[in-house]
């Protein structure tokens, strides 16, 4: 049975990066800074989809306000 990567539970570097739509630099910066936690298995990085969610949800809303 072959899985998606949003049923494992975890993603890869690149397939985060897909997922959130930001680039590798950006991803190491989100890392360095603690707001992203990435895990371990052997020498890959994944990121679960929950501590992907969470740091989704902790960005910043746009303030509207501002946009216009």
């Amino acid at each position: 049975m072959k899985y998606s990567s949003s049923e494992r539970g975890a993603r890869s570097v690149d397939e985060f990066c897909g997922w959130a739509g930001i680039g590798r630099s950006k991803f190491y910066a989100e890392v360095r800074t603690g707001r992203l936690k990435v895990r371990k298995i052997g020498r890959k990085s994944v990121v679960t989809d929950a501590d992907g969610q969470a740091w989704l949800d902790a960005l910043p809303l746009l303030d509207t306000k501002e946009a216009a």
